[in-house]
């Protein structure tokens, strides 16, 4: 396997989704360049930061198809935890002296292309539905904030253009 090249199929339309699995992309990109590299700490530690962005996107992700009322949920994330097991067993190997880059990256290579197209691409209609209601709330939420500061700014003029005796006497 060589390098990933991102292809525009694999978008979800979600953006920040979209982002994160291209850093994902770049990770294992990462793992490519070094996987014959004589240089084991590093090759560690982007094995290791890989896991944890991983690992950072899968909540992320979870959160917003369940937040979403995405119906296969449960599965998901089932497939997560099996995939998270897998490679963390295979940086244990690698933290025991093993030679596990080349396996490594073909694994991930194969399975996240998979996983975007098959299964994240399920989930999509969901969350666009619900991200755009949370969006049309949160525009109510800064409409009503608006509103209330002009009607706060409106009471306060009314208020200075009382006499002294009118504001004594309303308090």
């Amino acid at each position: 396997m060589a390098l990933l090249v991102w292809v525009p199929e694999l978008d979800t339309g979600i953006a920040e989704i979209d982002r994160q699995h291209r850093r994902i992309v770049d990770y294992i990109n990462r793992l490519y360049e070094l996987r014959s590299s004589p240089d084991r700490e590093g090759l560690g530690d982007v094995i290791g930061e890989m896991i944890d962005y991983t690992v950072s996107h899968f909540v992320f992700e979870e959160s917003l198809i369940e937040s979403a009322g995405y119906m296969f949920a449960g599965p998901h994330k089932k497939v997560h935890e099996l995939f998270t097991r897998r490679v963390i067993e295979m940086q244990t190997r690698f933290d025991g002296g093993e030679d596990v880059a080349a396996e490594l990256h073909g694994m991930l290579s194969r399975w996240l292309f998979n996983h975007i197209r098959n299964e994240d691409h399920g989930y999509v209609d969901s969350a666009k539905v619900y991200l755009r209601m949370m969006s049309k709330e949160s525009g109510h939420t800064a409409e009503k904030e608006r509103l209330k500061a002009e009607v706060l700014q409106e009471l306060e003029l009314q208020r200075k253009k009382k006499g002294w005796l009118a504001r004594l006497l309303s308090r």
